[in-house]
């Protein structure tokens, strides 16, 4: 709708317009009634007008279902009956949220924003002052006009409150929800339901998903979570959030560096230890990640240096040691096996850390030239993925030489 030139009156013109705007409040009962009975004859025709021009101006409008169609055509029917029995009796303080918005069920705030309501109550009141224009005395179109023009600023008012109440009820249902599906996460349910309620948030069809853990942050919880979205955003990514205790939980959806995308969070969490879980296939498969990252928090103690963030694959000796059963696996299948089926590199490993990290002491030891000891070390790395001359990764390795010797045992 075109908008209409405002003109800036001189003072003077001001006060004539007040105490004419004054004059026509008090305008005789009788003036408003005569009116009104005219609007209440036409109102049928006026919302059929409303939702023609709707139709016709507003290109969203036409793509709405057709349930969401007739309950704004309702919507308007019911604004221009409120219209006229306020303008009947000025003096009564309008309940519009209650007259206008009560045939509205909440599922219409979903599927019509609060700009495009106001669109809607413009074509109304377009409609309304085209009618005012044809009636046949100049007062009673100033007044009419005058009107429209204060009851169209309420009902923007109402809508606005509809919209925000609309939305504090769906944040608090999509709280409610993103903790049922945090919390499904951390159980390692992997049915539909967790799926579909995901997908309820706003959750992407993500095949990469991985699972962060770190200590609550101190502070407003609401502020924390929003900023920690807000950072999502920028990075993003898909976030879920939940706080279990004295933990708080981010499931992060869409990159394959979950680590690097972490790090962009890490000051929405608390002070300590901050511990990614591995990238896996879908939310239906991020119990695995919350599992790995929650028990290394538990371990992260033993790692005063670690990096914040840190992967829980870095913490598999710490995790291994505080009786995590899947770390010591992964370090007797990954780490230790590979080393196994080639003797000679498991020796010249195990020697080599026995001998304080000394290839000339290794190469004394096994009776070899230092060379060899060197090609076997770089060997072992390329099969086990840790370096035996680093010393996180001696220190990795020399867990699960351990741990494998000791399986080997039970075995």
């Amino acid at each position: 709708m075109p908008h209409r030139p405002v003109r800036t009156a001189p003072s003077r013109e001001r006060g004539d317009e007040q105490r004419s705007a004054a004059e026509r409040s008090d305008a005789p009962s009788g003036q408003r009634g005569a009116i009104a009975v005219q609007l209440e004859r036409s109102s049928g025709q006026l919302a059929t007008s409303a939702i023609t021009q709707m139709g016709e101006t507003l290109p969203w409008y036409g793509a709405l279902p057709a349930v969401t169609r007739s309950v704004v055509g309702l919507v308007a029917q019911a604004g221009i009956a409120a219209f006229i029995e306020w303008f009947r009796n000025p003096g009564a303080v309008p309940t519009i949220t209650a007259d206008v918005f009560g045939s509205a069920p909440r599922e219409v705030a979903r599927e019509v924003t609060l700009r495009q309501a106001v669109e809607l109550v413009r074509s109304t009141v377009d409609v309304v002052e085209r009618y005012a224009d044809m009636l046949p005395d100049e007062d009673e179109r100033a007044l009419l006009r005058e009107a429209v023009l204060r009851y169209s600023r309420e009902v923007a008012f109402a809508a606005a409150e509809v919209y925000a109440q609309a939305a504090e009820t769906r944040g608090a249902w999509d709280a409610r929800l993103e903790s049922l599906v945090v919390d499904g996460v951390v159980r390692g349910e992997d049915d539909d339901a967790l799926r579909s309620r995901a997908a309820a948030l706003g959750w992407g069809p993500n095949r990469l998903v991985a699972v962060a853990v770190g200590a609550t942050p101190v502070g407003e919880p609401e502020q924390n979570t929003e900023r920690l979205r807000r950072d999502a955003r920028l990075a993003h990514v898909d976030l879920l959030t939940g706080t279990h205790g004295d933990r708080l939980l981010a499931v992060v959806g869409g990159r394959a560096d979950p680590v690097t995308v972490v790090a962009t969070l890490a000051a929405s969490f608390g002070p300590g230890p901050l511990v990614v879980g591995p990238v896996v296939d879908g939310i239906a498969a991020a119990g695995r990640s919350a599992r790995a990252a929650i028990a290394g928090f538990r371990a992260a103690a033993a790692w005063p240096g670690a990096p914040r963030p840190v992967a829980a694959e870095d913490l598999l000796p710490e995790r291994a040691i505080a009786g995590d059963p899947v770390a010591r696996r992964q370090l007797v299948d990954e780490v230790y096996a590979p080393l196994a089926a080639v003797p000679a590199v498991l020796d010249t490993v195990t020697t080599y850390l026995e001998q304080a990290l000394s290839v000339e002491a290794t190469a004394r030891a096994l009776f070899v030239h230092p060379n060899t000891v060197r090609y076997r070390l770089r060997r072992a790395a390329d099969l086990a993925g840790h370096v035996p001359t680093d010393a996180r990764g001696g220190y990795t390795l020399r867990t699960a030489v351990a741990l494998g010797r000791l399986a080997a045992q039970r075995t």
